[in-house]
């Protein structure tokens, strides 16, 4: 059932084939944290880690980072942070501060970089907030190297995705793969600015290197562009598939990205889109799928691609109110909850109009209050299929196909930030268990919505709220 789809994925995407025992998942925030600081602690030659940003009290991280470049001389970190969101605190303390005393005691052996979007230079980053000038691109990749081996999450590095705040966490044990996210961790460092500790009050300089292939970002964007097209397009290709494995795979990765600041063209949304598409033609019609995203914000393109699929079965899976990660924030981003409230409830209104409602459903997660004892925040996105039964006698209740990583789906992960994402499609029933087993837990703490929740008075969404969404789409940024 499998081989139609991973045949025009081929032709989009670089393809791995591996053994489903190198993939795997985890459940919790602190699994998650403590398996990183396993590896990090054994790792023998690399260690690679791209994220949004690193919290700039994550002390325990550094000393766990600090130890394993003591203990092994020929071991090289790698950071690959967002200009924005790892200076936001200058010249309190801030991710570059924290960070930059390990180049301070490591040398060449330690590299920050930040990556800064082309798309807020000029007047327009002069006077957007800092609290809200993320909105128009970021770094957002989460990929988490160390050695051979490879963590893709949506999750960030800090307390609160140590501890409470749910996401999703996929170990791939796979030299190969590794390798692969390196260079485009890699590429994308080569293409941001240098951080370096410095004895002033923010305790660091950022700085555009000369070694670097294009201009900066803020000096000529359209320049910075077309350099970076030229640096990174070759590696999203199908040409970096490594040679199919001797003794055959029953399970195919295909690693799928979104770099639309840095490339005219990126391979998430293609993928996706065939995806899709298939799922809404005989023989996969109708499937069975869960979609999730802790920011709830599809794009138009992709809402109707998921309604279009008429499932027999399908479930979105978002963040209720109290599971926001902006929940009780102060100004503007206080202000998010309920967007996405009234996005959920636009979402409502196209199935009812699609005359879908008896099989898609909307779901709203919650584990207590966010800044609450025991409050938890919801943060995981991605895409599970299962496929029709094929006629064989094929149990097919747990998902053959998952989508894993960065991405949020959104405006913003299409037009804005840098997204990395794998894509699993596997017929190994212990994997497929495995993922199925995933979509339960995420679901444990998630309860059924219709619209006559949002008509409540804690749910209604104020002018206020729908005028500063309109605010940020005309001045070119996303939710």
């Amino acid at each position: 059932m499998l081989a139609p789809i991973t045949a025009d994925l081929d032709k989009i995407a670089p393809r791995f084939e591996i053994q489903p025992e190198q993939i795997e998942i985890l459940r919790t925030p602190s699994e998650f944290y403590e398996t990183l600081k396993d590896k990090i602690s054994r790792a023998q030659s690399r260690i690679y880690l791209s994220t949004l940003y690193i919290g700039k009290t994550e002390h325990d991280l550094i000393s766990t980072i600090r130890a394993s470049l003591q203990r092994n001389p020929n071991l090289r970190v790698s950071f690959l942070t967002d200009a924005l969101r790892g200076t936001r605190e200058t010249p309190n303390a801030s991710c570059a501060s924290l960070l930059a005393p390990l180049i301070a005691e490591f040398g060449s052996r330690v590299e920050v970089r930040m990556f800064h979007t082309p798309n807020l230079t000029g007047l327009r980053k002069r006077f957007v907030p800092k609290r809200i000038n993320e909105g128009w691109g970021l770094q957002h990749m989460k990929l988490y190297g160390v050695d051979d081996e490879i963590i893709m999450s949506g999750a960030n590095l800090s307390t609160d995705y140590f501890t409470n705040r749910q996401d999703r966490y996929h170990l791939f044990k796979d030299p190969r793969l590794a390798e692969y996210f390196s260079k485009i961790h890699a590429g994308v460092c080569d293409l941001s600015f240098d951080i370096q500790p410095a004895d002033i009050p923010a305790g660091y300089t950022m700085s555009w290197p000369s070694s670097n292939p294009s201009p900066s970002p803020l000096a000529s964007p359209s320049e910075f562009r077309k350099s970076a097209s030229k640096h990174l397009s070759h590696l999203l290709t199908p040409s970096n598939s490594p040679t199919a494995v001797s003794d055959g795979s029953n399970t195919t990765i295909y690693p799928v990205m979104s770099l639309v600041p840095l490339l005219h063209t990126s391979t998430e949304l293609p993928a996706l889109t065939t995806i899709l598409t298939s799922l809404a033609k005989p023989p996969f019609h109708p499937s069975t799928w869960t979609f999730t995203a802790g920011y709830f914000n599809m794009t138009p393109a992709f809402r109707r691609l998921l309604l279009a699929t008429r499932p027999s079965s399908g479930t979105v899976l978002t963040a209720h109110p109290f599971a926001n990660g902006f929940f009780g924030s102060k100004g503007v981003s206080g202000m998010l909850p309920d967007a996405y409230t009234h996005l959920s409830k636009m979402f409502l209104r196209k199935v009812k109009y699609a005359g879908l409602s008896d099989s898609i459903q909307l779901k709203e997660w919650q584990k207590g209050k966010i800044n609450e004892e025991g409050g938890w925040t919801y943060h995981a996105k991605g895409l599970w299929v299962t496929l029709p039964s094929n006629g064989a006698g094929e149990k097919t209740d747990d998902p053959s196909l998952t989508v894993v990583g960065s991405s949020n789906y959104t405006k913003r992960s299409y037009e804005l930030d840098l997204e990395a994402n794998v894509i699993i499609a596997t017929t190994d029933a212990g994997l497929k268990k495995r993922l199925g087993e995933e979509v339960k837990w995420l679901g444990e703490h998630a309860n059924k919505v219709d619209e006559s929740e949002f008509e409540k008075p804690d749910r209604k969404v104020s002018m206020s709220v729908k005028l500063s969404m309109w605010l940020v789409r005309v001045l070119g940024g996303a939710l």
